[in-house]
């Protein structure tokens, strides 16, 4: 009984489900280089008008280069966003006017008022209402009011963190309420405290929220204990080098205002007489159920297995041994380690698939009763116990969102994978929190889920214009083959398309790629749906004591993944790239929106952008030294894959970054010589070669740039002079020193200056040596909320370091 056309709507290759698309109804759009059918005599004078002997393919491309005019392609246009708007892509761009008016925010050099926003809002939201009549400049207005709500939502945000920061490095004796404790790789356990009192010094301007690390901790000591201790407090950082993540405005938006250290080990308060509230009740309640479960999960599973396994079902990963993170990042399948939407979808499609399974065993219960929405609840339901129970993270907490939005979907009888309900999600996370619009974790994933999105529905459309017969009968391992290759190339054309979408922001933010990323994904993501299955079984069967068998398997899944990680790091190249140009980033973050948004063929017009993109990657000039904002590392190129540091044991985590930032591969320390043996003079630095590495004598340390330029790194100010004399950039690690050479040709950089304005990134002109060189900060000035808190500090106030006053002797000898 079924023809042609239930054969191919019905097989196993049809798509199921409807569309929103054919809603509307398939409009034809003339095309700008054809004529519309109305125009046939205009046809017919311009084919008479070709000669006879011009035939083929040339005849057909100048009839419609003939053809082409601005009228016709102002039609065109006309009609096809008539046809866009028609299918709801003015909603789709709601969440990208917010985010323009939240990165418009952020990206200001000054602090506006409250009064500033608000008029903005005002005065659009006027001229929006009052041009409803002309529908063209309503929409303009409208858009503009969007981007005024964003960036009024980014300044309400700011308001209301009004986070208390740390301005200067000082030891204090912190009493205080313990909110989380991770256990590192190294042993030493990091608490998060809320501070309820300071002494010797008490602090006039104490953190609320401070993170410390302890070597040791009382065993009785959980989420929420108060526990006291002498501990060194540390400002929050700034950025590690110009343009790079800022450090400062992640704690300022988390609550954080200072970390550091114990100088012991702390002490847990037993006279507890004040009564927690409510909210810090519960979230201490749920702490010492993660923590607990994950002490679980480590004891059972054990070793580095243990540790992913417990940042998997409960996303503590403190744990996880470096090497093992490493070797994910290189090979670009980190993304499995932090809770995100492939966890919450593993977990809501297991849930899912589990109940209509059971469904399907009650033939009669199912055919009466809604049980895709019973299930649809029940993954709502799971998810959501999986945000709290894992910490509700950024990731999870932007993941579930999403993930909620298309099972509420479902409920109500809606299609659960578009861009509309993207959109709805993007907009919620806008809404709530707004600077994560800046970070990297906001724009890889909206942009990996809405090309995964666009791609699936241009997909549907295509096979959806397509008559397919029946297909033939297989055989059990033809049909199986078939199963088999159709998911691992599915699998394939998903990470494509996800690693295509966010690799220029993932260079952006990291300056690193996973050229193995595809073959790595291909081999761990099977492994990693089972284990994921198993992860969700043995939080099902750990109420009842039955979940070792899912923890043992799935612990010998975990096994293969890190040797497939570490077998395919191991020949991963340099995952390194260096820096691209912020407008690159901007104008393929444009191509995306248009390609992925747009149903007509409007989606042509991305093309420009991406292509304008591509060839402005490199149009950014990577630095020549770069310096830290403590004054105590500089660090320059060499030639080699070198880079050249200032000290013998720098910082490893800034090392790292301008390691990737700067294309280089290895780090050169500096050679020491004694004063006396008379082997090195800093005058002699004149006659290094290009490309010397740090040398060190007589208190000061001199290297010499490719360009030809002498840096000279100094530790005392009494030492500046030294170097006047052939040095084009003198840093000056001593916040009472001054500009002692007096010569505009020569950059004096200090300690005080760093202090205020944060890590510094030095450019010199290669085309003349009588220019003097220039110097890019981290930090403008006036200071933005986030940090404020840097011209507090001794050394942005120009003063030495605090020292102890010496104690005197035991037993003094009275003056003769």
């Amino acid at each position: 009984m079924a023809g042609r056309g239930w054969g191919s709507d019905q097989g196993e290759d049809a798509a199921i489900g409807v569309s929103e698309r054919s809603l509307f109804a398939p409009l034809p759009l003339p095309s700008p280089l054809l004529p519309d059918p109305g125009q046939a005599p205009l046809q017919a004078d311009v084919a008479a008008s070709v000669p006879v002997a011009e035939t083929g393919r040339i005849v057909r491309v100048r009839r419609q280069i003939s053809l082409t005019s601005l009228p016709r392609l102002r039609h065109s246009v006309n009609t096809a966003a008539s046809l866009e708007l028609d299918r709801g892509v003015a909603f789709l761009l709601v969440p990208v006017c917010l985010a323009i008016g939240a990165i418009g925010y952020f990206s200001l050099t000054a602090e506006p008022d409250f009064a500033r926003p608000v008029a903005v809002v005002i005065l659009t939201g006027i001229c929006a209402l009052v041009s409803r009549s002309w529908p063209k400049t309503h929409l303009c207005f409208m858009a503009a009011l969007l981007c005024a709500l964003g960036l009024l939502a980014a300044k309400v945000e700011t308001w209301r963190a009004g986070t208390q920061m740390l301005g200067s490095e000082i030891s204090t004796q912190v009493t205080g309420r313990v909110v989380s404790l991770d256990r590192m790789e190294t042993g030493r356990i990091r608490l998060t405290i809320d501070v309820t009192s300071t002494a010797r010094p008490k602090l006039r301007y104490a953190p609320e929220r401070v993170r410390l690390s302890a070597r040791k901790i009382p065993a009785d000591v959980t989420a929420g204990s108060l526990i006291t201790g002498y501990a060194k407090l540390l400002p929050p950082t700034g950025p590690v080098r110009p343009d790079s993540y800022d450090f400062s405005f992640d704690s300022y938006f988390a609550g954080i205002g200072g970390s550091g250290f114990f100088l012991g080990n702390p002490k847990l308060v037993v006279n507890d007489d004040g009564d927690m509230p409510l909210p810090a009740r519960i979230s201490s309640s749920v702490e010492n159920a993660r923590e607990g479960i994950a002490d679980h999960i480590r004891a059972s599973v054990g070793g580095a297995e243990g540790e992913i396994a417990a940042a998997l079902i409960v996303g503590v990963r403190a744990g996880i041994p470096d090497e093992i993170n490493e070797a994910m990042r290189r090979t670009g399948i980190y993304h499995i380690i932090s809770i995100s939407g492939l966890h919450m979808a593993l977990v809501a499609g297991t849930i899912m698939g589990l109940l209509r399974g059971a469904f399907a065993l009650f033939p009669d219960f199912s055919a009466r009763r809604p049980v895709k929405k019973y299930a649809a609840a029940a993954a709502l339901f799971s998810i959501a116990a999986y945000l709290i129970i894992s910490g509700v993270v950024v990731a999870a907490e932007r993941s579930f969102i999403m993930l909620a939005v298309m099972l509420i979907a479902v409920l109500f009888d809606r299609a659960a994978l578009t861009m509309r309900n993207l959109a709805i999600s993007a907009i919620a996370v806008i809404v709530v929190s707004p600077h994560e619009v800046v970070g990297p974790s906001f724009q890889m994933s909206f942009a990996a889920t809405a090309a995964l999105v666009g791609a699936y529905a241009g997909w549907a459309d295509h096979r959806a214009g397509k008559a397919r017969p029946p297909p033939p009968k297989r055989s059990v391992p033809g049909f199986l083959t078939r199963k088999f290759l159709l998911a691992a190339t599915g699998l394939a054309m998903t990470s494509i398309i996800a690693g295509s979408a966010t690799t220029l922001f993932a260079i952006w933010h990291f300056q690193r790629v996973s050229p193995l990323s595809l073959f790595a994904n291909l081999a761990v993501m099977p492994i990693v749906t089972v284990v994921m299955f198993l992860a969700v079984a043995s939080a099902l069967l750990m109420p009842f004591g039955l979940d070792w068998p899912a923890l043992y398997l799935m612990g010998k899944g975990l096994t293969m993944m890190i040797a497939i990680s570490g077998w395919i790091s191991e020949r991963s190249p340099v995952d390194g790239v260096g820096l691209i140009s912020q407008q690159s980033v901007l104008l393929v973050a444009i191509a995306l929106v248009i390609a992925t948004m747009a149903t007509t063929w409007l989606r042509l017009a991305a093309l420009p952008f991406a292509l304008a993109g591509l060839l402005t990657v490199s149009d950014t000039r990577t630095p020549d030294v770069l310096i830290s904002e403590d004054a105590r590392l500089v660090a320059l190129p060499i030639g080699g894959g070198e880079l050249a540091v200032s000290r013998e044991r720098p910082n490893e985590f800034t090392v790292d970054n301008w390691k990737r930032a700067l294309t280089s591969e290895t780090i050169v320390v500096p050679e020491v010589f004694d004063n006396s043996d008379g082997q090195f003079d800093v005058a002699d630095a004149v006659d290094l070669p290009l490309g010397s590495p740090f040398y060190c004598s007589s208190g000061v340390c001199v290297a010499r740039h490719m360009s030809g330029a002498i840096i000279a790194y100094v530790e005392d100010r009494k030492d500046a002079w030294k170097a006047c004399g052939f040095a084009e950039l003198i840093v000056i690690n001593d916040a009472t020193a001054y500009d002692a050479c007096h010569n505009p040709l020569v950059l004096v950089i200090t300690k005080r200056q760093l202090a205020r304005k944060g890590s510094a990134a030095v450019f010199f002109d290669r085309q003349s040596a009588t220019t003097p060189a220039t110097i890019s900060f981290a930090v403008d000035s006036p200071y933005r909320p986030w940090h404020t808190q840097r011209k507090y500090s001794r050394e942005a106030r120009g003063l030495a370091p605090f020292k102890k006053p010496e104690k005197p002797a035991a037993n003094p000898q009275p003056p003769q």
